[in-house]
């Protein structure tokens, strides 16, 4: 990745590069030709900026990371990845652990071999025996083939159990065996077979707990638990937020335009927002957000729906009697900026001059905002007049 200024001439060395630009309008052009990313900015030191950049220079499939916390875990990550030894990645669904593994994997000497990712929960409690460790022909009915199972396809490179805590008890002792020895023993069969397997472990529960409570086997903790990474939720690392909402608007919005720069309020706005689904309701709402904004130059506050506003909707903004506004997309977009505008207005103290700074607002649209939100039903506690 090479990055450039306009005035440069291109590489020609059919490097990937992005060519910076300063421009009233801010957005993203992608072209087929040498030069892959036009980032054209209005402020070089906004957040948005700064997040369009890290979006357009992170490479596909990477972690996207801004947060200090999460710069420091790649990096670890990228130190693990050169070593053999088992890697166990806890955080809560929707974090990124997937893609860190992989990150790891493509990052280690296995990265020409296979990687291969199994959903521990995903799998039917009597088919995981199989499909982990094999079967050979005719072993139980139903069995018309051999089939090798995920140990044996990952030889030579990295599997990733997922879940790992949903695995019984019965088949972690086997898993235990196939760690410390190397080799698995299929369905049916009476002879282990050698596997050159990395295992990587993810759990989005707490394993120790798990341990105490004699659902996960101690053993089998202590063999994972050689290097544990933690990923945090999204709400924790707010400044991972901006990066992988211009990484989503990037992924989703359609080829051959020029990409919807999200506003500075739009930022404000999503970095408010609590996130119980983590990144997968991020990536849910910039695409809606995509779809909202329809071709609009900039997305804006008015875009961003969240998955559940109602329920997040603080206890200083609620409906009245008097005028209840409904399902409409149009009043769901309007609670979600109501929020969005209250909390920044109590982080201000109250002030609204700073809170119009914060959002990328003028004072007088702001007003404008407190007094739509009256009439249209909502009571705006603390807000003043």
């Amino acid at each position: 990745m090479l990055l450039r200024d306009a005035a440069d001439t291109a590489p020609g060395d059919g490097r990937t590069c992005i060519t910076l630009e300063r421009s009233a309008q801010p957005t993203i052009l992608r072209s087929v030709s040498e030069c892959g990313m036009t980032l054209r900015y209005r402020d070089p030191a906004s957040e948005a900026s700064l997040a369009a950049l890290i979006a357009c220079t992170s490479q596909a499939g990477a972690p996207i990371v801004a947060d200090p916390e999460s710069l420091s875990i790649l990096a670890l990550a990228e130190r693990l990845a050169i070593s053999e030894i088992p890697v166990l990645i806890n955080g809560p669904t929707g974090t990124g652990k997937e893609v860190l593994s992989r990150y790891i994997h493509n990052r280690s000497n296995r990265r020409t071999g296979p990687f291969i990712a199994v959903n521990c929960a995903a799998i039917p409690e009597a088919m995981l025996e199989a499909l982990l460790f094999g079967h050979q022909k005719g072993a139980f009915t139903g069995a018309t083939q051999a089939n090798e199972g995920f140990f044996r396809a990952a030889h030579g490179g990295t599997l990733l159990l997922d879940e790992i805590a949903e695995i019984p008890l019965h088949l972690q002792a086997k898993l235990l065996r196939a760690l410390q020895e190397g080799e698995v023993v299929p369905i049916g069969a009476t002879q282990p077979v050698k596997v050159d397997v990395r295992v990587i472990a993810c759990a989005n529960r707490d394993l120790p707990t798990e341990v105490a409570e004699g659902r996960f086997r101690a053993d089998l903790y202590y063999r994972l638990n050689v290097f544990p990474l933690a990923l945090r939720p999204l709400r924790e690392r707010p400044d991972d937020i901006a990066p992988l909402a211009f990484t989503m608007v990037l992924r989703h919005a359609p080829q051959g335009n020029a990409t919807s720069w999200i506003s500075d309020a739009a930022v404000a706005m999503l970095k408010l927002h609590g996130w119980p689904g983590n990144v997968r309701e991020l990536e849910n709402v910039m695409r809606r957000a995509i779809l909202l904004a329809d071709g609009s130059p900039e997305i804006r506050p008015d875009h961003i729906v969240f998955d559940s506003p109602a329920r997040l909707v603080p206890s200083e903004v609620a409906f009245t009697q008097e005028a209840p506004l409904g399902r409409k997309l149009s009043n769901i977009v309007q609670i979600s900026e109501s929020r969005a505008i209250m909390e920044t207005l109590q982080a201000c103290g109250g002030s609204r001059v700073a809170a119009a700074r914060q959002l990328g607002i003028s004072e007088r649209t702001l007003r404008y905002r407190l007094a739509s939100f009256r009439e249209a039903g909502l009571a705006m506690a603390g807000a003043g007049r």
